[in-house]
């Protein structure tokens, strides 16, 4: 991790396109694939400005077809390359999934250890600004759940610079989610606390060790992604009715830092998990299992409370989308129900 002073600051979306190009410039077996990466420079902007300096042969802009371009991203780097894949919109893996599950995911396992597939899929996730059903969902907990896949969730430019430089040099195949709403992008509104202090010289972020966002004593808040920043608002509201929340970043899924959680809730005695997945066999049941697995040695002063999205489509109607994902208004909520209940 990097030790030096930052003097800049940066959007997530530069501060993804930079990790990229430095590696890129570093091992020259690094090149990015998938539509419109190049003279468009991906529609979220992570892989802006890259075309220019390092051609069309290492920026490779597709067909629309996802499965073919992941497959080929599996091949190369089963013959020692290391590409990174990028897929617009997460719900789009639904036309790539036997490629993602029963051969990046598996390979290397299959294989005995002799293939290495050391792939970066990375895809923007999230709603909040009225995409409907087929564009505004996380589904980071889908690839949670099959073993042989790293996922990363990066909720600051700090951190998404790191982590996709960790990704990269990883290798193991990786899957990276950077949230549309927290990118910094000017044509929609984004969380401004995203945009942080990015050093220019290159360094990783570890995968497996959580963030601790903001020290408390009362409540543990468990979260990661655009949730991060909501659950920051609602915790500087809950500082003035006296309410002290600690707030962790997970950064990552797999691998999970349950130490962390576990010794913040130890601290705190009350546990609320934020999702924008959805609430049905996800991360917040997830977190609350491990919790409760270990209740031997926590003492739990409330039962523990989740947010997540329902188990209906992401709504297009702003009205409905908001009641849909969970708002630092429904995270404050929840927070007050939990100091106010008691375990029997």
């Amino acid at each position: 991790m990097a030790v030096a002073s930052a003097t800049r600051t940066l959007t997530m979306a530069q501060a993804v396109a930079e990790a990229i190009g430095q590696e890129m410039e570093r091992d020259p077996n690094v090149f990015v694939m998938g539509e419109d990466v190049g003279i468009y420079g991906g529609i979220f902007g992570a892989t802006a400005g890259l075309l220019k300096r390092f051609g069309p042969e290492r920026v490779m802009d597709t067909p629309i077809s996802e499965s073919a371009f992941i497959g080929a991203a599996i091949g190369a780097a089963a013959e020692g390359m290391r590409p990174i894949a990028e897929l617009m919109f997460v719900d789009f893996f639904g036309v790539c999934m036997d490629q993602i599950y029963n051969h990046l995911a598996k390979n290397t396992y299959m294989s005995g250890g002799s293939v290495r597939l050391p792939v970066v899929v990375m895809t923007a996730i999230g709603g909040g600004y009225n995409d409907a059903a087929q564009h505004s969902q996380s589904l980071y907990a889908t690839f949670a759940h099959l073993p042989g896949l790293k996922v990363v969730v990066p909720s600051s430019a700090y951190d998404a610079k790191g982590l996709m430089i960790q990704a990269i040099r990883d290798d193991n195949p990786v899957m990276y989610f950077f949230h549309k709403g927290i990118m910094g992008l000017p044509w929609m509104a984004y969380f401004e606390g995203s945009t942080t202090p990015v050093p220019e010289e290159t360094y990783t972020v570890p995968f497996g060790q959580a963030r601790v966002v903001r020290e408390g004593t009362d409540v543990t808040l468990v979260t990661l992604s655009q949730m991060v920043h909501k659950a920051a608002i609602a915790a500087d509201e809950l500082s003035k009715q006296g309410i002290n929340v600690e707030i962790i970043d997970l950064r990552t899924l797999v691998p999970l830092d349950v130490d962390a959680v576990v010794r913040s809730v130890k601290k705190t005695g009350r546990l609320l998990v934020a999702d924008e997945d959805y609430l049905g066999f996800g991360l917040t049941g997830e977190i609350a299992a491990l919790v409760a697995e270990r209740l031997d040695s926590i003492r739990l002063k409330a039962p523990v409370r989740r947010l997540g999205v329902p188990g209906v489509p992401i709504p297009y109607s702003r009205p409905l989308e908001r009641a849909a994902i969970p708002q630092a208004a429904h995270i404050a909520e929840a927070v007050r129900g939990l100091m106010a209940a008691r375990v029997a």
